[in-house]
């Protein structure tokens, strides 16, 4: 039948070929009739061991998925030391802007600090570039929270898409399982059944021999009858019984039953 699919696809491919029909919406067409036709011609333990090959597969893409979260996972890890660490800065950063601005409204000539004196001047233009860097680094962390929050979450979807694979993979061997065993009641089954044989030609020659049989057992009843009959001279001498003597006997010898045998004798 896959061999006639296989001709009647490429007949068909010449054919639309020649006359400018849409070959590729027929080819498409055949091959998958072939593909169906192969597929229920195939064993059903050939397409159970394939089902499982088709799950074993699956374990590399698992694998990779796997790997691909772990990496996601070091760089959350990542983004949220990071993130850490520039947040830990920006409170430092706003303690020394909130010191520098209340020593600027004090109105001091000179500003000393850590054994160095400065002037208002040099004090305001620290102040300034410090506060500018304040600003760019709470732009950082407001992007590394805003990436971090994407990670997280991309990475909370990754776990699902996993469980789920996993749990998918989990059914499939079960129900591989159940058709396995499903598939071996049946072949138990057809086995029982191909073991009732035919006893058609079994009944018969036991009814034929039932007939021999019986005609055997006539003919020998029929030989047993004619040879005590027919087959021997009787050597025992019988004695004649006398008919009116035996009546009268049996009757006690009653007048009227004498008379009446006298009558029947005369007749």
């Amino acid at each position: 039948m896959l061999k006639k699919a296989i001709l009647a696809s490429g007949l068909l491919a010449v054919t639309s070929a020649a006359v400018g029909l849409p070959v590729i919406s027929y080819a498409r067409t055949g091959f998958s009739a072939i593909r169906q036709s192969a597929g229920d011609t195939m064993p059903l333990e050939w397409e159970l061991k394939r089902a499982r090959q088709m799950i074993t597969d699956l374990t590399p893409e698992i694998a990779d998925g796997s790997r691909l979260i772990a990496l996601e996972k070091v760089e959350v890890a990542r983004l949220e030391k990071q993130l850490t660490d520039n947040e830990e800065k920006l409170a430092k950063s706003r303690v020394d802007i909130e010191r520098l601005t209340e020593d600027l409204n004090a109105e001091s000539p000179v500003y000393s600090y850590a054994g160095h004196t400065y002037t208002s001047a040099q004090v305001k233009t620290d102040l300034s570039n410090r506060f500018k860097r304040h600003k760019t680094r709470q732009e950082t962390a407001d992007k590394l929270e805003q990436m971090l929050d994407a990670r997280r979450s991309s990475l909370e979807s990754a776990h699902q898409r996993l469980e789920a694979m996993l749990s998918s993979r989990r059914q499939l061997e079960v129900e591989v399982e159940n058709l396995q065993a499903r598939l071996g009641s049946l072949r138990v089954s057809q086995t029982a059944s191909q073991l009732n044989l035919d006893d058609s030609q079994l009944s018969k020659t036991r009814e034929l021999l039932d007939n021999i049989a019986a005609r055997i057992d006539v003919e020998e009843q029929t030989m047993h009858i004619d040879t005590e009959y027919f087959g021997e001279i009787d050597l025992e001498e019988t004695e004649e019984s006398d008919l009116m003597d035996e009546i009268s006997s049996y009757f006690g010898g009653d007048t009227k039953v004498e008379k009446s045998l006298v009558t029947i004798q005369l007749d």
